[in-house]
């Protein structure tokens, strides 16, 4: 194991409950994110609604995730600000789950997705944020764990779903006839709207209705969805009791405050970032900052944008891929390729909690990002081997699973911790999950399946070419710091020696 280290495990030990309550709250990310895709059907008959209106749930979820993953940023001033939006947030997504099935039109549900999706935003910058200013240094190995329970949270969420989706139509109409809409068809829509739904083409064969009588039971997963969400706001709550930040306890030190004094870094950089925050978009502040800063920024969040816009797009249409020609792969084998997917990330994850302890960020993000390139070139060159696509489903997983958490806490270890970075990241990965998926739902739609894979293949390339040049203004931006930072050194000494001279 990796945590009983001299460095590590107390460090852990003294900050297990805020790292938990973070873990918990990407736990509820990744419960919100991933029940969309197989309820999606059952969702259509619930509000009556056809396949093109109800695809608008997607769009809602995920532009408001991304305004959410921006407005994260405005509750890192202090550490009551952060858990009291997270407290709101995690409660938020229980009574969206609670009243998804109250939510009988299609508008109805395309707000209530916003707020969910919202919610999903701002925990997804709080937590990252608070995680990397409570550890600094030593936060990739947190990060990775806590990017494991949103793959966690996406595993479970389909499962609990799963045995109250509808086998047949879930909309009789007055004409309806036992073949009108069989269980395999309704399963190989279900596979193609796992993802977020940017590609509707040959859906007109499918008989679905939206007159007549509403069967479905997927009213009870998301109650059972909403009440395993529970403990999570409970956990911040606690959390919130625990450092004194109840009405009741407004006299009292913070215990945040004690922990702080263990070292005198964590004073000056980890418990005042950790409960003041700093004013990174302050103009006056940033006015003094070299172009290395602005330019760090942009590269991490253009990798970040990229990579997460070949996992959104990998999981959204690796199911369309495999059932087209030349593979031509049957509904329910191919629909195993985005569990898999998701299985290997999580899986990924979990591994490289250990990996982050042993190698610098740099070292794994370069193995991870030649990996996917390695990946996607041999399912580009093999692209009838239905067994490859299926082991580079897999590989794929495990390479890109740890790029999100190291890229930002290697570029948050060059800001200095700053907190500026995180929010940068986290939007733009929010926003590249999103684009690059209407980008290659586009293309597919153009110029056929193939073009999926070349899609990813061209990002992962432009991908690594970003994360070079961001190791190349990296040492420039140290060296400029080091060559200022001598330069004060200096003058301090020359002063020192004039005073002395005059005395």
């Amino acid at each position: 194991m990796f945590l009983p280290d001299e460095r590590l495990w107390p460090l852990f030990a003294r900050r297990w409950r805020p790292t938990v309550t973070y873990w918990s709250a990407f736990f509820s990310f990744g419960l919100c994110i991933a029940f969309l895709g197989p309820t999606i059907l059952d969702l259509r008959c619930q509000t009556q609604s056809t396949l093109q209106q109800i695809t608008w749930v997607f769009f809602s979820q995920q532009f408001f995730l991304l305004l959410g993953s921006s407005a994260g940023g405005l509750f890192k001033r202090t550490l009551l600000s952060s858990l009291s939006a997270l407290l709101s947030c995690t409660l938020i997504i229980s009574l969206v789950f609670a009243v998804i099935p109250l939510c009988h039109h299609v508008v109805l549900l395309s707000v209530a997705m916003a707020f969910a999706g919202q919610a999903m935003g701002v925990i997804d910058t709080i937590a990252n944020l608070q995680l990397v200013r409570l550890y600094q240094k030593d936060s990739a190995v947190f990060l990775q764990a806590l990017h494991f329970f949103i793959g966690l949270g996406a595993l479970v969420s389909p499962l609990v779903a799963d045995p109250f989706l509808a086998d047949g139509s879930c909309v009789l109409s007055a004409n309806w006839t036992a073949n009108s809409s069989s269980s395999p068809d309704l399963q190989h829509l279900r596979s193609s709207l796992s993802g977020h739904a940017t590609a509707l083409h040959n859906t007109s064969q499918y008989p679905l209705y939206t007159e007549g009588v509403v069967i479905t039971k997927v009213s009870y997963a998301f109650w059972i969805m909403a009440l395993i969400n529970l403990p999570v706001p409970a956990a911040v709550l606690t959390l919130m009791y625990h450092e004194r930040f109840l009405p009741c306890f407004d006299n009292s030190p913070r215990l945040l405050d004690k922990d702080s004094q263990c070292s005198t870094s964590a004073v000056r950089d980890g418990s005042q970032g950790h409960l003041s925050g700093c004013c990174c978009c302050n103009p006056a502040k940033l006015r003094d900052r070299p172009a290395t800063f602005f330019i760090l920024h942009a590269l991490g969040g253009a990798i970040l944008f990229l990579t997460d816009g070949i996992i959104g797009s990998y999981a959204g249409f690796v199911y369309t891929y495999a059932v087209s020609p030349p593979l031509l792969m049957g509904h329910k084998t191919a629909g195993c390729l985005d569990s898999i997917f998701w299985a290997s990330i999580t899986a990924g994850r979990l591994a490289f909690i250990y990996l982050s302890y042993r190698y610098t960020a740099p070292r794994l993000l370069t193995i991870s990002l030649v990996g996917v390139i390695l990946v996607q070139c041999l399912l580009l060159i093999f692209y009838t081997s239905s067994v490859l696509l299926f082991i580079g489903t897999c590989v794929l997983g495990l390479c890109i699973s740890s790029v999100f958490p190291s890229m930002l806490a290697f570029t948050e270890d060059i800001l200095e911790y700053k907190g500026c970075a995180t929010t940068v990241l986290v939007t733009s990965a929010s926003a590249g999950e999103m684009m690059l998926q209407l980008l290659v739902g586009s293309v597919i739609h153009s110029q056929g399946s193939y073009a999926f894979m070349l899609c990813g293949t061209i990002a992962s390339f432009i991908g690594l070419c970003l994360f070079l040049l961001l190791i190349y203004v990296q040492r420039v931006h140290r060296s400029h710091y080091a060559g200022k930072h001598t330069g004060e050194q200096k003058k301090k000494k020359k002063k020192k020696a004039v005073r002395v001279f005059v005395v």
